[in-house]
């Protein structure tokens, strides 16, 4: 199977090309053509270290007609990759958040579905082993009864550059949400936000949203940045609660805490193993068995609507609906 790591302007290109590299059976293609002002050679040297295959060009690098493709650029130019990558019938994992806009996130996830691939979105959450026995748990009902309320809360290290807590943050969970009610639309949001940790009032650092879905589930969301010199903490935290009971679902349990004199911080030890193998050994596995491998671009378009109602919701301090997906533009 040929995958192509299409681009490294994104801060994991180089960990996909390190373990596409190492899986059996993969032939690694790479290419990043506009690599950036202050190391423009990156891609090549990537290349060069990984004894993998390299193209200067994007042309070149569709001509070659990888199997699959990840795309790790900046996000304005995710969707023409996307789209590039499924005219010659490339099944895609792009990292997230995949699109600026909600229309960009529709016209993608139209292009793959008219082309027949797929196109998954980067979740680690989603696709852990103890999330699919969470999913297990609640399918039959037997556990906790009827769900009813969802509590999640995720913190990590704010990227002002690529937004605040609503565009980088809310996502996560949103997405755990999303795949435990199999695409369930929200049909209203309310959301409050803050910038203190970020400074800058048009940058939120910390955002609350309650979000009621079609039928019926209502789920309460805490999200914002770390506070500086904090530990990351141990990923997103959701509890699923039903009529008789909960379930609680963590996706990187802290395995051992204390106090690092060193560094005068608390210290958090997290299980050993990249949640990124995971990620792209399950969308490997999909190329082959067509399962589904995390969060696809309906999801992500689903998702972006809601965060879209977010931002209203929060400069108007009111619930907002809503609103139905938008036309896909040409």
């Amino acid at each position: 199977m040929k995958v192509a790591v299409l681009s490294f302007a994104h801060e994991r290109a180089a960990t996909y090309a390190g373990l596409l590299h190492a899986a059996p059976g993969v032939d690694l293609l790479l290419a990043d053509p506009d690599g950036a002002p202050d190391d423009p050679a990156r891609g090549q040297a990537a290349a060069r270290r990984l004894a993998a295959a390299y193209a200067d060009s994007w042309d070149k690098a569709f001509a070659l007609r990888p199997d699959a493709v990840v795309v790790t650029s900046e996000v304005a130019r995710r969707r023409e990759l996307v789209e590039r990558a499924a005219e010659i019938g490339a099944h895609v994992l792009c990292e997230q958040p995949h699109a600026d806009t909600e229309a960009d996130a529709e016209a993608m996830a139209r292009a793959c579905d008219d082309a027949g691939v797929r196109l998954t979105l980067a979740a680690p959450a989603c696709v852990s082993p103890a999330f699919a026995a969470v999913r297990g748990q609640l399918a039959d009902g037997a556990a906790i009864g009827p769900l009813t309320t969802v509590h999640g809360a995720y913190d990590s290290p704010g990227e002002p550059t690529v937004g605040g807590a609503l565009r980088t943050h809310a996502p996560v969970l949103l997405d755990l949400v999303d795949t435990l009610l199999d695409g369930e639309p929200a049909v209203r949001v309310y959301a409050q936000t803050n910038s203190v940790l970020s400074g800058d009032p048009d940058i939120e650092s910390a955002a609350l949203l309650t979000v009621r879905y079609a039928g019926g589930t209502v789920a309460a969301l805490d999200c914002g940045w770390s506070p500086p010199h904090h530990h990351a903490g141990a990923g997103p935290t959701v509890t699923f609660v039903g009529e008789r009971g909960s379930v609680e679902f963590t996706a990187r349990p802290k395995l051992l805490g204390g106090f690092d004199a060193a560094t005068a911080r608390e210290r958090w030890t997290t299980a050993a193993d990249d949640p990124y193998a995971a990620v792209l050994d399950a969308f490997l596995t999909s190329v082959g068995t067509g399962h589904r491998a995390g969060p696809d671009g309906a999801t992500g378009a689903r998702t972006l609507r809601l965060i879209r109602a977010a931002y209203a919701s929060a400069r108007t301090g009111e619930p907002v609906d809503v609103a139905a997906p938008q036309p896909v533009r040409p």
